[in-house]
C-alpha cells in the first residue's frame, strides 16, 4: 500500500551549535515515509491520486526541471498505482543528452518525458496544447505538485505531539507545504519557510491557503541559488550525517539546515526555542548532484 498513517518520528539534529546556544532541533522524519514516495511529495500527492482515481483519469501529467524530486515521485507513485504518467521537463537542451540519474529514475518507471524550451516550458499549459490534446484523458499535477488537495495532505505532517515546539521549519519550493503546515500550527507556533528558489509569486501563493500572519520567508536562494551545491554545504551535509545520522537533500533540506545554523549563530532565536525541522524527503536528487560534482571534477560527494 503506498498510502498509510504510520507515526513519524522526530529525531534530535544534535549539532553543537545547537547545544552551545541552548536551542533543541528536531527533525520530523517525512523522508522515512516511502522508500520512493517520500516527504511532502507523499503528502502532496496522496489526495490527487485519491482523485484521479475518482476521475477515471489513464495517467498523471505534470512538469519539472532536470532534478525535479516532484517528476521522480510521480514516476514512482504513477507506476504503483497503475497510471502512465508524462513529464514535461524544463530545457529543450536537455533532449540529445544521455539522462541523467533523476530522469533516468523517471522513465525507468515508465513516465515518459517531453523536453521543452525554457520559454514554453514557462507559459505551462498554454505552451503545450499539443502535448494536452494528446493526453486529454491525464490528470494534471502543477510544478512541484501544489494545489488545494496538495496542502490538504500537507495539513497531515503535524500531530499532536508537535504542539510542544515554538517554530516549524521547512524548505519552500512553491508553498504547498508550507501552506499546509500553517494550516495545522497551533495558535503559538510561527513557521518558517526557507525559500529555495526566486519566485515572488510564492508568497501570494500560500495566502490563497492560509487565514493568518504566523508565518515568515527566509530568502535562502540569496545565499546558495536553486540547486547549486559549493563546496561549503556539501561539506555541511557531510559533517550533518556524520553527527546525527540525517541524510539531508542537497535541493530543499540541506540549504533549510544551512542556513539555519547561520541564523542561530546570529541568535535569531531566544535560548530554550524548540525548533522542528520538516524533512521534506527528495533523496532521489543525490544521485544526480553526485554526477554533476563529478562532472565537475570535485573530490566531494553528497552523503547518502
Amino acid at each position: 500500500m503506498l498510502f498509510s498513517d504510520k507515526p513519524i518520528p522526530n529525531q534530535s539534529l544534535a549539532l553543537p551549535i545547537f547545544k552551545k546556544m541552548g536551542i533543541e532541533v528536531f527533525v520530523k522524519r517525512e523522508d522515512l515515509l516511502h522508500p520512493k514516495v517520500s516527504g511532502n511529495k507523499f503528502r502532496k500527492l496522496k489526495y490527487n491520486l485519491q482523485e484521479a482515481q475518482k476521475e477515471g483519469c489513464d495517467g498523471l501529467l505534470t512538469f519539472g526541471g532536470a532534478f525535479s524530486n516532484h517528476l521522480a515521485a510521480t514516476a514512482a507513485a504513477a507506476h504503483a498505482y497503475g497510471f502512465q504518467s508524462v513529464g514535461v521537463v524544463r530545457g529543450a537542451a536537455l533532449a540529445p543528452h544521455p539522462l541523467n540519474p533523476p530522469l533516468a529514475y523517471c522513465q525507468s518507471h515508465g513516465m515518459q518525458l517531453h523536453f521543452v524550451s525554457r520559454e514554453l516550458y514557462n507559459q505551462k499549459e498554454k505552451g503545450i496544447e499539443h502535448l494536452l490534446e494528446k493526453y486529454s484523458s491525464f490528470y494534471i499535477l502543477p510544478e512541484g505538485g501544489s494545489n488545494p488537495r496538495a496542502v490538504q495532505g500537507c495539513s497531515e505532517i503535524l500531530n499532536d505531539r508537535d504542539a510542544l515546539f515554538d517554530t516549524l521549519a521547512v524548505a519552500v519550493g512553491t508553498g504547498g507545504t508550507m501552506a499546509g503546515l500553517i494550516q495545522s500550527a497551533v495558535p503559538h507556533q510561527e513557521v518558517v519557510g526557507y525559500q529555495v528558489v526566486d519566485d515572488v509569486a510564492i508568497p501570494q501563493q500560500i495566502r490563497t491557503f492560509v487565514g493568518h500572519d504566523r508565518w515568515a520567508l527566509d530568502p535562502t536562494y540569496k545565499a546558495l541559488g536553486y540547486a547549486k551545491t559549493p563546496p561549503e554545504l556539501v561539506r555541511f551535509a557531510i559533517e550533518v550525517a556524520q553527527q546525527t545520522g540525517i541524510v539531508l537533500d542537497p535541493l530543499y533540506t540541506g540549504p533549510m539546515v544551512w542556513r539555519m545554523v547561520q541564523q542561530i549563530k546570529s541568535n535569531t532565536w531566544t535560548h530554550g526555542t524548540r525548533i522542528l525541522v520538516i524533512h521534506t524527503g527528495g533523496l532521489q536528487a543525490i544521485a544526480g548532484i553526485n554526477a554533476r560534482l563529478a562532472r565537475q571534477g570535485s573530490m566531494l560527494r553528497w552523503p547518502c
